[in-house]
């Protein structure tokens, strides 16, 4: 199931079925974005609710007169800084863009990913890749070809294997409306590094009801064991002594019992590290049968913003 043939994911991506392909922030599934059986078949595979939009991912900056209608000057700017990387623009869309694609939208979220394998896969495709995160709806994302594996090892015929993903968590999501840029989802490129090329965003991150982009929705990316997401995890840990705790902290280690399991995301307190290794520490924290887990809340600042973002969301109550 996993392979590093990209002839062999071609020959997939062609019959108009699916392969999940590395990217630099997670594994994507994806599809021929022309391809109705292909696209049904990653909304079917995920179990991902059909008025969620999928990310279009093309190799070059010239494909997007393919997939856009307009191309604002602020988008343009945030495409030279940023592509390939992990940002996606989300434009007014060409006729020839299925609807099922965008939810029915007019705009359509689109990317330049960073990865060798995938930009290497897209040259050689005669049409670009829908490609949500390969995971089922709402769960961990996967930020290895093993996690794809284990969530969809009878359900999709190939992993294109691209080694862990670089930066560990989604693309940050920009659109525009009257003009103004709009944030739609914190990632993998902070708020910061956005407004020094085009100034201030306003942030609409949250919609749970016909979202603009993926990521929108309140309860999403999460363990299936119960978490948390405390301010003072020793201080809350006080009230649980006699459960199974896991415990996920960004810098620092701290004294705890031996029924809890301990994941530092950052020993040196950098939260590019920290974003990159947050769905792998998930993901192994899920698998210990524990009673539940405790993530303290990041610095309000740069990544720490977007780390606390998935942190919230994963949080939520059922």
């Amino acid at each position: 199931m996993i392979s590093n043939d990209i002839s062999k994911a071609i020959e997939i991506l062609n019959n108009e079925d699916v392969v999940a392909i590395p990217t630099e922030t997670v594994y994507g599934l994806a599809g021929n974005i022309y391809s109705e059986k292909a696209i049904r078949k990653i909304f079917q595979v995920k179990q991902r609710p059909l008025f969620n939009p999928l990310i279009v991912h093309i190799h070059s900056i010239e494909k997007i007169e393919e997939i856009v209608s307009e191309f604002p000057e602020k988008a343009k700017l945030l495409a030279t800084a940023f592509w390939p990387g992990s940002l996606t623009l989300v434009l007014k869309k060409k006729p020839n863009i299925p609807d099922l694609i965008t939810a029915g939208k007019n705009t359509v979220a689109v990317r330049i990913p960073n990865h060798p394998v995938t930009l290497s896969l897209l040259k050689k495709l005669s049409f670009p890749l829908a490609a949500p995160s390969a995971n089922p709806f709402g769960s961990i994302s996967p930020t290895n070809s093993t996690h794809v594996a284990n969530y969809f090892r009878n359900t999709i015929p190939m992993v294109l294997e691209g080694g862990q993903c670089e930066n560990g968590i989604e693309s940050t999501i920009v659109g525009f409306e009257n003009n103004e840029a709009i944030l739609y989802r914190l990632g993998s490129i902070s708020i910061e590094e956005i407004e020094n090329v085009i100034g201030k965003l306003k942030v609409k991150n949250k919609k749970e009801i016909a979202p603009n982009a993926p990521g929108m929705l309140a309860r999403h990316y999460a363990p299936k064991t119960k978490t948390f997401l405390v301010k003072d995890i020793e201080e809350f840990m006080k009230n649980y002594t006699h459960k199974k705790i896991g415990m996920l902290r960004f810098s620092s280690n701290i004294n705890f019992s031996r029924s809890a399991h301990l994941e530092v995301l950052s020993k040196n307190g950098d939260l590019k590290e920290a974003a990159s290794n947050l769905y792998a520490a998930l993901h192994r924290l899920d698998q210990l049968n524990l009673d539940m887990i405790v993530a303290e809340l990041f610095p309000d600042i740069g990544l720490g913003k977007s780390i606390n973002d998935r942190l919230e969301r994963a949080t939520k109550n059922k």
